[in-house]
């Protein structure tokens, strides 16, 4: 799974993910939603680290970032439960 998932139907094409990327990992779109927009997208999935700024920036919350759980965690969750 990517960390990083824009929906690109709710995007609006305003850049401010991809400016904000400290990793360069998105880009926009050369296709239209269809709202009309060129829609955000994570181009180069393996340099997103889970940072999560271009969730913080995105106005139209089109941005989910999923964290990986460290083993350590998960181990210590699945032991719990």
């Amino acid at each position: 799974m990517e960390l990083c998932q824009i929906d690109a139907e709710r995007c609006k094409g305003c850049e401010l993910c991809v400016l904000v990327c400290p990793k360069d990992a998105l880009a926009m779109g050369d296709w239209r939603n269809p709202s009309g927009f060129h829609p955000a997208w994570l181009a180069v999935p393996e340099r997103c680290n889970g940072c999560a700024l271009c969730a913080q920036v995105c106005p139209e919350t089109a941005i989910t970032v999923y964290r990986r759980l460290r083993k350590r965690a998960r181990d210590a969750a699945l032991s719990q439960g």
